[in-house]
């Protein structure tokens, strides 16, 4: 028994002397191959039988080709063995192709739609908290800013993971203070019906609703414990952790998305302002308007730092790697830091517009106050002079 490690599409001529039974094997003289790096092993057995003789395959690696043999060998002569071209995987069978793993791997993979809403500036979470306390969960952090709501009976997983949402008609919801609204699991025409139910206890309500979708996939065999994709991400498994975690940052990009609107259409204000400048040599914006800008630029910057809560990490994420890893894959995914930035210097070009107004205002009324006192003085002059002039005639009277 010999072990030969030959290359694809290989044609080798051996010479073999037959006085034994048992056979050993010349040099094989080989061609040159299209693939160097391809190569595969079989291990055969020689059986002699009179005047023909056939190769038996022992083992053979499954997904690699295996030659076919011819062989006609003469009791008293050598004989001449020829290797033909290599045998697809289709005429040896046993072998599963790529397109099959896929089929198994799409079979093992479930989709869980993740929705995430923005139409109001702020949500009383107590009040609804009180007339949801059936689908209440109640929190595993000290985090105060959001709560997760429960629809629907949830499966047992059967792989002992966690609680699964694939296959399953249960739902979740977390709500945010600032008024972020994430669903998992939740059908396209069943939306508007949980969205009313915080609509009921919303405060500051947009005039237009912002909108973004997700994809959170499980899949029990994935060799770590999670991965990226272009919008969507695979775990092994989804529970109320990772719910809580991708809620959190869902809820904060989405509602950031609204500030940063609300941001561009002041820079934009402020260009147009700036372009009539350009144009006339003056403006007329009035104060009151200039400190209403003033008042929405800043409110706009507590509110993305305070209510958004955009650099405070996750209590669950701190608590865990696992809940540590997606927390960051998704902050990376969505650019929250950068987006942020982005923000920030906008407002920093809001502000110095402001206060280039500011000083402009201020100049004028300066302006205005000088010219009232250069009148008042002027008037006073006037009037001493006619006092002067009036005794004058009297004297001379």
């Amino acid at each position: 028994m010999r072990l030969l490690m030959l290359t694809s599409r290989t044609k080798a001529i051996l010479t073999i002397p037959t006085r034994t039974s048992s056979r050993s094997l010349s040099t094989l003289s080989r061609k040159p191959n299209s693939n160097p790096n391809f190569s595969f092993s079989i291990v055969f057995r020689w059986e002699s039988v009179s005047s023909q003789s056939s190769w038996s395959f022992l083992h053979r690696s499954p997904g690699f080709a295996v030659p076919k043999c011819v062989s006609s060998i003469s009791s008293s002569a050598a004989s001449t063995v020829e290797w033909n071209d290599a045998v697809t995987g289709s005429e040896i069978g046993g072998v599963v192709g790529l397109e099959e793993e896929d089929e198994i791997n799409e079979a093992s993979t479930t989709s869980i739609p993740v929705r995430a809403y923005f139409f109001s500036t702020s949500v009383d979470l107590r009040s609804l908290v009180e007339q949801n306390k059936q689908n209440f969960i109640p929190p595993s952090s000290r985090m105060t800013n959001y709560v997760v709501l429960r629809f629907g009976d949830l499966k047992p997983d059967p792989n002992g993971l966690g609680s699964s949402l694939g296959g399953n008609d249960c739902c979740y919801m977390v709500v945010f203070q600032y008024g972020s609204i994430v669903l998992f699991n939740v059908r396209d025409h069943e939306v508007d019906g949980y969205l009313k139910i915080v609509e009921r206890h919303s405060s500051g309500l947009l005039p237009e609703m912002r909108k973004d979708e997700y994809e959170v996939r499980e899949k029990p065999t994935l060799s770590t414990w999670m991965q990226g994709g272009l919008d969507y991400i695979m775990l092994q498994y989804l529970n109320i952790d990772g719910i809580r975690t991708i809620g959190s940052v869902l809820g904060q990009s989405i509602a950031l998305d609204y500030y940063v609107r609300q941001v561009d259409g002041m820079v934009a204000e402020f260009t147009d302002i700036n372009r009539g400048m350009e144009k006339t040599g003056t403006f007329t914006m009035e104060r009151k308007k200039l400190f209403q800008l003033v008042g929405k630029a800043n409110s706009n910057l507590a509110d993305v730092i305070l209510k958004l809560g955009l650099f405070e990490r996750s209590d669950i994420a701190w608590k865990d790697a696992k809940y540590a890893q997606i927390w960051e894959y998704l902050r990376d995914e969505f650019e929250l830091t950068q987006r942020f930035a982005s923000l920030d210097f906008k407002l920093k070009f809001v502000e110095h517009n402001i206060r280039f107004l500011q000083e402009i205002l201020q100049n004028r009324k300066s302006d205005f106050l000088e010219w009232l006192i250069i009148i008042l003085i002027g008037a006073e002059i006037l009037i001493s002079v006619y006092d002067i002039a009036h005794k004058s005639s009297i004297t001379s009277l």
